[in-house]
Order: structure tokens, then sequence, then C-alpha cells
């Protein structure tokens, strides 16, 4: 396998607004962003890596054609917190020699005041880590939704101040579900008194069409100001043992409607850093196992796969 080549992505045209009648916007809206690079920064989440080592995770994120990893550090995950302090530095140093790098690290992360909490923040900046992702936080019994989300909107704000000390920036992931975040509004409220230069959301599209259905548009329109980082994969509706569910599957062939999506995205000039998740039957790395039933190739070409489908339609939304 070898790298994408970056030459293959031609620049965006201007598109009129004659030819996306469906979004009802003014004629000048997709003007194109003025960019060097077409291309999305593309991360790999590393919970579908997790078979391979700090090497091998570089190595084939680069041969394959991403830009980073997005690095688990949470129980279960590539770095655990417990250790974060030695084997965080190690993991970047050895992700780098693989021929990647690692900007981004998804967490457990949810008080500055916990000390393994801490030390992650501590040691991801001095290892150069960019952004990170927040655990989930829930609803507790005994308080009423109000009450939680002004408590988590402080520990946010916490947060925001510990990020601007160390120069990095943290993100909350809309999610469908019951916690916190399964609606945009949730999100802006918790996010409302913490520096929004060290403090955002990682948008899921995925979870926003769950949650949403025809009113992601509004929701992308409410957090726009507020995206840090983007998460990308794709599902579909689907009869599993008699009851509806959210079927996850291969980028381009479920409900996600990434044309729109992206010309929103451009719309709104942003252009932020990608995490692709695959989230479909892959033998147990859509689950984050270490050990796994299929070929590794077979992972390795869903990840190109999906990785190539995301280029393009970007390129052409």
């Amino acid at each position: 396998m070898t790298p994408l080549d970056r030459r293959n992505f031609v620049k965006l045209t201007t598109l009129a607004a004659s030819s996306i009648p469906f979004l009802g916007f003014p004629k000048n809206l997709f003007e194109p962003i003025d960019t060097t690079d077409d291309r999305l920064s593309i991360s790999i989440f590393s919970k579908h890596l997790q078979f391979l080592d700090y090497h091998a995770l570089g190595e084939i994120a680069a041969d394959i054609g991403f830009n980073d990893v997005d690095l688990t550090v949470r129980p279960k995950g590539h770095v655990i917190p417990e250790s974060v302090k030695t084997d965080l530095p190690k993991a970047i140093q050895d992700i780098k020699k693989g021929g990647s790098n690692c900007n981004l690290i998804t967490t457990s992360i949810e008080n500055r005041n916990n000390p393994l909490d801490s030390d992650i923040l501590y040691t991801a900046s001095k290892s150069g880590v960019k952004y990170y992702r927040t655990n989930w936080f829930k609803y507790p019994e005994g308080q009423s939704m109000s009450e939680a989300l002004i408590r988590y909107q402080e520990q946010i704000k916490e947060l925001g101040i510990l990020n601007k000390e160390l120069g990095i920036v943290g993100t909350y992931q809309n999610h469908a579900g019951t916690n916190v975040g399964a609606s945009y509004w949730e999100i802006k409220k918790i996010l409302e008194t913490v520096n929004p230069d060290y403090f955002g959301a990682q948008y899921d599209i995925r979870h926003a069409m769950v949650e949403g259905g025809n009113s992601w548009v509004n929701g992308l329109k409410l957090l726009h100001q507020n995206i840090k980082v983007i998460v990308l994969k794709d599902f579909k509706w689907g009869k599993v043992n008699g009851k509806w569910e959210a079927i996850n599957v291969p980028i381009g062939e479920g409900m996600v409607d990434f044309d729109k999506y992206f010309k929103l995205l451009k719309y709104y000039g942003l252009k932020p850093p990608v995490s692709l998740h695959l989230e479909y039957d892959l033998g147990g790395a859509e689950k984050g196992n270490s050990t796994i039933s299929v070929d590794k190739k077979v992972v390795f070409d869903a990840m190109k796969s999906d990785l190539n489908k995301v280029q393009r339609l970007w390129q052409n939304a």
C-alpha cells in the first residue's frame, strides 16, 4: 500500500445556488475555501487498530494515507490513564517513527481535579497533542437535568482554563443515547461559559442524524462556531431481532448526506481535523478488540476505502 497521491485532488470550483436548490441558500453560498490543499486532514481512530503496537499503528496509518492517528488514551485503550506519563510519550514517539503523527487523542477526561485526568492533559501537552476528546457525562440520579448541565458546564469551564495554560484544545462529542450531549442544545449549554478558543465540540454527523433526523442542519447551525474536530461515519436504520436500530455501514452506504453536510461545512468556512471511525463489522476491530477474527488486510482495505470515499465526497461537495 502507498500513501494517497495528493495530486489526484484538484481545486474546488465555485458552485452556483441553482445547482443546489434543495438548500435554498443565496447564489454565492458555496464559494470555494481558499486553501493550498483541498483534502481534509483525516486521522484514523486507533480504537480500530488496537491489535497493533504503537510503531505498527503509525506505519499502517501512514501507508493507508491518513494524516494522523486519533489515539485512544482511556481504559482499554492503546494507552491506559494509569500509565499515561510513561506510555503516551513512548506511543507518540513510536507512531512518529512509523511515519505518522498524533495530534488528537480520545480520552476518559471529565474533571481537571481528577489526578489521572490532569496527568493525561499535562503529558499530552508536553507530547505535542493539539486536541483531546473528553469522556461523556451522565445524568446523575437525584439531580435535575438542568442542574446537571450547570455542573458539567462548570467542569468544562475549569478544563478550558487548564487547557489555556497547557496550550491544548478540549472537545465534547455529541452522541446518540441518553447521556449528556445527545441533543445539540445540551452541547451548547455546557459550552456556554468556557473559553471557546480552548474547548469546543467534536461534531459527529452520524450521531447528529440518528438523534436529530432532518434537524441536524439546525444543530450544525447552532454549533458551527464551537466545532474544533469532526467525526465521520455512516449508518442506516434496520431491524435487528425485530427491533429498529441504527446499523453502522461503510461511508456512503448509509443515510448520512455527506454532500449536503460538506457543502454546509464549506459554507461556514469550516475544515476541521477529522477522526474517521469504522463501527461496522470488521471482525472485532470495530469494537476495539486486541484480537480480531478477520485477516488484518480486511480492516486495512476497509479503512482505505472509507478514507478515499471521504476525500472524494469532500472534493465534489
